[in-house]
């Protein structure tokens, strides 16, 4: 029988920590139909069209563990919203896209179930999922699926929409220090940190990367001449205005010379070795094409290194290896170059390649080089006759292990002289394990924004964290970029809270960012009126760089819908685990399942954070044991049976004793603050009001806000919101007894 489609019913990015997780995630509704009735089992020939299709999938451990549990669940029988989890994960992995978390949930519906699954990439992974639903669609109705087609497609989609791989290797290195990242556009501008500590990348560029420097590095001439007043090795040369004066510049230097552009880069227009009047003609025609003036230099023994300098250390070095062929004396150039060098798997156009193909029709050099030898694209050379197709290397096999520390010196010195934070300086030599003044060795160029793959995977030797290096030259001294976050959730007196915790922040000097129901906020300043407590205005505060400091609401609509905007945060309040009835569009309908949703704000606590409990609402007392960090208990009274345990384990604990906060660390009671303006306890409402500045209170205590502070700042607050001072009595700190 044939069964109809899976329908995909609703697909919603959440694009921060959620019940599910903390990384981003793509949630899809899905209804399976009549397929509810037939799992995997059940259906002839299902699992091995499946398997054959995508043998990759017996990595999958799925809720067993070992290698190849997911298709033992296929054997025994399970779902179609399962299998679909498991199919969309497995098309981003082959997409390049790495990932392993997903999940599979049934609703309250018959037939219709939560389909997660990480994404990387919020286009990529819709498109997965779609494929997937075909292809298991395909693979339960037995009918044709282009599987590698599919999949050379999700690649090329990959490629134009993600990271490139330098720039992913930083956010990977940043993200094992625990340090959080934000993509500002479609490429590869990303920002590390937040707010007033973040810092910014553009592949191996920096924020820290001057614009002079760039542009001192672009012109080879001015570099050379910075490089040579601080008795750095280079090539003798100069800028030459025509073929006249470039052939009177080769005879100036001496034989053999290189004619290059001053401001290409790749190594495209460059000719070395060049000898004859005829070559150098050549060659400057070549150059001119590529640049805006040229240049002839002496050409230097040896080969092309670069060493890959970061902050003011060599990280990196690779070495170039010449490109050429050996006739077979059958085979023309093109079969040459297809056979020997282009079908090497470690060769292609993208930059997930250590090698790159030569192509004739894009590289006049190489037909330069090859007219040079008597050569075209069409010559059939004779058997075990070499030709040579590029003098200079691919940058490809990795020496950071032989390089000499004078070398190191040398380059680490030459990207000081330019000004780059960063740099791939291109050294000449023929034995990189020796001094450059023992063999004529010398820098030939300077280069910002040095290309990182050659060091990731190179053809040769083993990998380089210079992702690592990078992330570590921007944050020193273990940073992670972060600024003090404090996150709300629940329904009772949050926007309060909020309101409140912001203020006693300014008050610390602090530039303070406030997303909450009453808008958006900076300082005192309302940039938006309109409610803000969503992902979008928390990102906003997240990537200005004048914020200090930034305070969250977070209602539960909001967590299950969007996802919370930040990874982590130093202070997470959690008031009440209420209001489950209204959220029946998320499928949420008791208050265990908004339990679920709610403990995401405690869960992505800080280590050295502090969450800020209600020691009233007996499912917010069970977040405790969630917090990686510590727990602050607040109540109306002393006696909670949450507090009275807390205390006894040594826990601090917040409650009201006469008008009086009390702080108490363990068995130590004291005194805080006298603040009968807060309640009289005569109804629920001053009771709620006295518990949300209890909250705000015990976020301000775990600030390390000193108590006078916030004495003053409850109330400056109150006249703030009132526009007058309270009638009531004055605030005031009460000596400890």
């Amino acid at each position: 029988m044939k069964f109809k489609d899976i329908e995909l019913l609703r697909i919603t990015p959440l694009r921060g920590p959620t019940m599910w997780t903390y990384r981003p995630i793509i949630e899809a509704w899905v209804d399976i139909g009549e397929l509810e009735d037939w799992p995997s089992n059940k259906i002839s020939g299902f699992y091995e069209r499946l398997l054959s299709w995508l043998p990759s999938l017996i990595e999958h451990r799925c809720s067993e563990g070992d290698r190849g549990g997911f298709l033992q669940r296929l054997r025994e029988g399970t779902w179609a919203a399962h299998i679909l989890e498991h199919v969309t994960l497995e098309l981003q992995n082959l997409a390049g896209q790495r990932t392993g978390f997903g999940k599979a949930r049934q609703t309250s519906r018959h037939g219709i179930y939560k389909v997660v699954v990480r994404s990387r990439q919020e286009q990529v992974t819709r498109a997965c999922l779609v494929a997937g639903r075909d292809l298991v669609m395909a693979a339960i109705n037995d009918t044709h699926y282009d599987v590698p087609g599919t999949i050379e497609k999700l690649r090329e989609l990959a490629d134009k929409l993600c990271l490139g791989p330098s720039t992913t290797s930083i956010v990977d290195a940043a993200g094992e220090r625990g340090i959080p990242f934000i993509r500002l556009n479609e490429g590869n501008l990303v920002q590390l940190g937040y707010g007033a500590r973040q810092r910014r990348i553009w592949t191996a560029e920096t924020d820290s990367t001057s614009a002079i420097a760039e542009s001192i590095s672009r012109d080879k001439d001015l570099t050379k001449t910075l490089l040579a007043s601080c008795g750095l090795p280079i090539p003798e040369g100069r800028v030459v205005d025509g073929l006249e004066d470039a052939w009177d510049a080769a005879q100036d230097i001496g034989l053999p010379v290189a004619v290059k552009p001053t401001d290409a880069n790749h190594a495209r227009g460059i000719t070395l070795e060049i000898t004859t009047r005829e070559d150098i003609e050549a060659a400057y025609r070549l150059a001119l094409k590529e640049g805006s003036e040229v240049m002839v230099e002496r050409s230097i023994p040896g080969v092309e290194h670069r060493l890959l300098v970061v902050g003011n250390r060599v990280v990196a070095a690779s070495r170039g290896e010449t490109a050429q062929v050996i006739g077979d004396g059958k085979s023309t150039i093109v079969q040459l170059i297809e056979n020997q060098i282009n079908s090497d798997p470690r060769c292609g156009e993208d930059e997930s390649f250590p090698l790159e193909p030569v192509l004739l029709e894009r590289e006049p050099t190489v037909v330069l080089e090859l007219e040079r030898q008597g050569y075209n694209a069409d010559s059939v050379p004779p058997a075990g006759k070499r030709v040579l197709l590029r003098r200079y290397g691919q940058l490809a096999d990795d020496v950071t292990d032989d390089v000499h520390p004078a070398v190191a010196e040398a380059a680490t010195l030459a990207a000081r002289v330019v000004g780059l934070d960063i740099a791939g300086v291109d050294i000449v030599a023929e034995d990189i394990s020796r001094p450059l003044d023992e063999q004529r060795g010398a820098i030939v160029e300077v280069n910002a924004g040095p290309g990182l793959l050659m060091h990731l995977k190179p053809a040769k030797g083993k990998p380089r964290p210079v992702g690592e290096a990078i992330a570590d030259s921007l944050f020193p001294s273990g940073g992670k970029g972060r600024i003090p976050i404090v996150g709300i959730a629940g329904t009772q007196g949050t926007n309060l809270i909020a309101r409140l915790v912001a203020w006693l922040l300014q008050l610390t000097g602090k530039h303070v960012g406030l997303a909450c129901r009453d808008g958006l906020f900076l300082d005192k300043r309302q940039v938006e009126k309109k409610d803000s407590a969503n992902w979008a205005a928390g990102q906003r505060l997240l990537i200005n760089r004048a914020v200090d400091a930034a305070v969250f609401e977070n209602g539960a609509a909001m967590i299950l819908g969007e996802g919370i905007a930040y990874d982590r945060c130093q202070v997470g309040i959690v008031t009440d685990a209420e209001g489950a009835e209204t959220l029946g569009e998320f499928d949420i309908h008791t208050v265990d399942q908004l339990y679920h949703v709610l403990r995401t704000q405690v869960d992505i606590v800080l280590p050295e954070g502090v969450a800020v409990l209600n020691a009233a609402d007996p499912h917010v007392v069970r977040m405790a044991e969630l917090c990686d960090g510590e727990v602050i208990f607040y109540g109306l009274g002393a006696e909670l049976p949450a507090i009275v345990a807390h205390r006894a384990k040594g826990g601090r604990a917040l409650y009201l004793r006469d008008n009086r906060i009390m702080l108490a660390t363990g068995a130590v009671e004291g005194p805080f603050l006298e603040l009968p303006v807060l309640a009289n306890g005569k109804d629920d409402t001053d009771n709620h009001r006295a518990a949300s500045l209890l909250a705000a209170v015990g976020a301000a205590v775990a600030l390390d806000i000193p108590v006078e502070m916030i004495r003053v700042g409850i109330e400056t607050f109150e006249q703030d919101r009132n526009g007058k001072r309270p009638a009531r009595s004055r605030p005031r700190r009460v000596a400890n007894q």
